[in-house]
């Protein structure tokens, strides 16, 4: 649509350089203008998403793709083993408790959580759950639309009922029982109006839950008013004998740990809580892995870019006691834990995951044997118990669920769903192309076996290249449309990313983040050059940071795309770290008010200061949620109205807005189907797929 948008006369300084922000009141999800744009955006996008032929047909076949059973890895608590759910259509997964993992197991599944009949919009998702050891009581948090903000309440496995604990002020928090079940530790934030709300998502506190209390009555465990940008994770050693804290700033890679002794142990050198700071210089990531006594294990990057396993006494921590376990190898060790007194180990090579075991000596003991080239969605290990369950994939392999024993060697599948769809026709091929500077990296193409290299395939290009996030092989359902028409499904692991350790992820963030457009862009080169496709064939897709991506390629080389589809983007590089969680950001974009060097490099690149006057773009369709408090809308807002004034393709920028949805985990599984009959619909038009 086109539409000369009302304008504001705001105008900030920036270490010199004077930016307009036109749009400014586009950041008032209350201002009566705001709702008119929400609603002529609206009106505008599905008149026109909702005339073409094809959408019909696409949502009528996506709800036969999606309608298979999904199964997560479970995992065991006392003799029951739980098992989340979702029979096909059904919009949210269901946690169950069956006393066995076969069929007759199956059989005797009783449904213990159901986030379905939590509201009737479907928006209710369980988005963590902690059981305690025997299994007679978990703790489970839900949020609603999309939110990062979190309920937490205590269910009764034997009854079926929720006791009267009801926590709130929480996001991102461990649930963390202590051995006798009594209670639990948990994190949460100040109450709305008790702090600034600049400052909602600050002052991370530890707090000790009674079960069966009031929240009111909850103890105070650990703060840091004095650095109330640092949050942290509670977790309870399997011998119940610590109270570890997993220390983060923001989304930095690098990590503290504090522990406290929950068995009366001394702890020297405690501060006033209690807790020892075992590492808080931030240096290096530091995963715990579990403990052996006053030896414990950690997975970190200290010394080691690719990952390493080291094991500390706790008696003598300088780092010239730490034992190595597993030194760094030629693969990135991704992950870790313990599983049966042995060591699991998740490396990837090339962006694809390998498993291996070893004993806590460092000895190597054997290979999982994984189906194919893939990846890991989850996995499920105690260090008391054999089994070692995770859930693989890839993008022609849906999610199956494997069953290990680290002590005999054996693999088993428990769970393999069965598809309306033959994969067999398709395949998966790994290419390696030169990015700007020369840097190889990879990517993997999924299309029909046989393809022809005419240059006319449709290609739809996605990528991410931030935060230290690896895009791994992963099954889903929405690119199938394009594979049946003959078209190609295309992934660019981009620096910034995790695919090889630390070196990989810092030579895309903070000043190097043109790196990441740079690969990006060469993987479309690269597509075009070798027979795949051409620029008008040529579509490219990415969501929050990889909404920033694919906007800011747009911008770059709008000659080199058919169509955009961006969604969530961060869009103003300029003030995002203003608004919810955005401030965690700043260790992987920098901070353009308080530096006067990360405002050069941001703004340079930043896709709402970037749009060029009469610029021709190609056609973009912008998606978002409007109740998005981790990219709040005001970003998606902001660009669509830019662009919409200031290109000559404004005619060719469409703003889907949906309702009662957030960032995107939580959606319903309704809403992804009309979300993503509406995004290939789109494609299909301007790629014009038959």
């Amino acid at each position: 649509m086109s539409k000369q948008w009302r304008t504001v006369d705001v105008v900030d300084n920036f270490h010199g350089t004077s930016v307009a922000d036109p749009y400014r009141w586009l950041e008032d999800p209350a201002d009566p203008d705001t709702k008119a744009f929400i609603q002529a955006q609206n009106q505008s996008t599905f008149a026109y998403l909702h005339s073409l032929p094809v959408r019909d047909t696409l949502h009528k076949r996506l709800e036969s793709l999606w309608n298979f059973p999904r199964r997560q890895s479970p995992g065991r608590a006392g003799g029951t083993y739980y098992w989340s759910k979702n029979s096909g259509l059904q919009n949210q997964p269901i946690l169950y408790l069956q006393p066995t993992l076969d069929a007759a197991g199956d059989k005797q599944a009783r449904v213990l959580i159901d986030p379905n009949t939590m509201n009737s919009t479907g928006t209710a998702e369980l988005s963590n759950f902690s059981f305690t050891k025997d299994g007679r009581y978990v703790a489970y948090a839900i949020s609603e639309n999309g939110s990062d903000w979190q309920v937490v309440r205590v269910r009764d496995t034997e009854t079926g009922e929720d006791l009267q604990d009801e926590l709130r002020f929480c996001k991102f928090t461990n649930l963390a029982w202590t051995p006798d079940e009594s209670g639990f530790y948990y994190t949460r934030f100040p109450e709305p109006g008790t702090v600034p709300p600049e400052d909602g998502s600050n002052y991370s506190r530890v707090y000790w839950h009674v079960r069966g209390t009031d929240q009111r009555q909850d103890v105070l465990v650990y703060e840091r008013p004095d650095a109330k940008e640092l949050g942290f994770h509670p977790i309870v050693t399997d011998d119940g004998r610590t109270l570890v804290l997993l220390v983060t700033n923001g989304t930095a890679t690098e990590t503290g740990i504090y522990y406290r002794p929950l068995d009366g142990r001394d702890a020297p050198q405690a501060d006033e809580f209690g807790f020892v700071r075992l590492f808080e210089a931030f240096d290096a990531s530091y995963q715990p892995l579990g403990n052996r006594d006053n030896t414990f294990y950690f997975l970190t990057d200290n010394d080691a870019p690719r990952g390493r396993v080291i094991a500390i006494d706790l008696q003598r921590p300088d780092k010239a006691h730490w034992r190595t376990v597993v030194p760094e190898q030629a693969v990135v060790m991704a992950d870790a834990c313990l599983a049966g007194g042995s060591l699991v180990l998740l490396a990837m090579r090339d962006a694809h995951h390998e498993l291996s075991v070893y004993d806590l000596d460092g000895g190597f003991s054997h290979d999982i044997p994984l189906p194919t080239l893939g990846a890991l969605l989850d996995w499920h290990a105690r260090d008391n118990e054999p089994e070692l369950f995770v859930t693989f994939t890839s993008f022609l392999f849906p999610p199956t669920v494997l069953r290990h024993n680290v002590m005999d060697k054996t693999t088993e599948v428990i769970f393999q769903p069965d598809l309306p769809t033959d994969l067999s026709q398709y395949e998966t091929t790994q290419v390696f192309y030169p990015s700007k500077d020369g840097t190889k990296v990879p990517m993997f193409l999924t299309h029909k076996k046989g393809l022809q290299l005419d240059g006319t395939n449709p290609v739809l290009l996605t990528g991410y290249g931030g935060f230290n996030v690896s895009r791994t092989p992963a099954f889903s359902v929405p690119p199938l449309l394009l594979l049946e028409q003959g078209g190609v499904y295309a992934l660019a692991n981009l620096r910034g990313g995790g695919e090889y350790g630390d070196a990989w992820h810092r030579a895309g963030m903070l000043q190097n983040k043109q790196n990441v457009f740079d690969d990006f862009i060469a993987a479309a080169e690269y597509l075009c050059a070798n027979g795949y496709t051409n620029p008008g064939r040529l579509a490219i897709s990415g969501g929050s940071n990889g909404g920033l991506l694919v906007s800011a390629c747009m911008l770059q080389r709008p000659d080199l795309y058919g169509a955009v589809v961006c969604g969530v983007p961060v869009a103003d590089m300029l003030r995002y770290h203003l608004f919810t969680v955005g401030r965690y950001w700043v260790p992987e974009y920098g901070n353009a008010v308080e530096s006067a060097e990360h405002f050069r490099f941001m703004y340079a690149y930043s896709p709402l200061h970037n749009v060029g006057e009469g610029a021709e773009y190609p056609p973009i369709l912008i998606h978002t949620g409007d109740t998005d408090d981790r990219v709040v809308p005001a970003h998606p807002f902001k660009l669509a109205a830019t662009l919409q004034d200031k290109a000559a393709s404004a005619n060719k920028v469409w703003l889907r807005i949906d309702t009662a949805a957030g960032h995107g985990h939580g959606k319903p599984v309704a809403k992804q189907i009309d979300e993503q009959a509406d995004i290939y619909a789109f494609l299909f038009d301007q790629l014009q797929v038959e």
